[in-house]
């Protein structure tokens, strides 16, 4: 026969674990423990991205101010080309669609 306590303790550990899995989608529990380790990672990868996203626009406006200021004009397309090809070669066509979104991003308003 099972204590009170015995059926609390399983009850408490199914509840986590099938929280764990619900989260993760996830079967088995280390499943989960792998998933939640992975997206950790790739949390903090994507908070360096944003970071490193960040720092390229502010570069890119200095860039833009120095063009402008000198007459030039605010976007160079044979350099935007440049970095599409960059892009599309390192990525595949994905790449292209993620050049484009930065340099819409770097670019500011239009």
């Amino acid at each position: 026969m099972s204590t009170a306590a015995e059926t609390t303790t399983a009850t408490s550990t199914n509840t986590a674990t099938n929280s764990a899995t619900d989260k993760t989608g996830a079967r088995t529990e280390e499943a989960a423990d792998v998933i939640t380790g992975a997206r950790e990672r790739i949390d903090a990868l994507d908070d360096r991205i944003i970071g490193l996203v960040q720092e390229r626009m502010a570069i890119s406006a200095v860039i833009q101010e120095a063009r402008i200021g000198s007459g030039g004009r605010r976007v160079n397309l044979s350099r935007e080309m440049e970095i599409l090809g960059h892009y599309s070669d390192a990525l595949g066509k994905p790449g292209t669609s993620l050049a484009m979104t930065l340099l819409e991003l770097c670019r500011g308003r239009v």
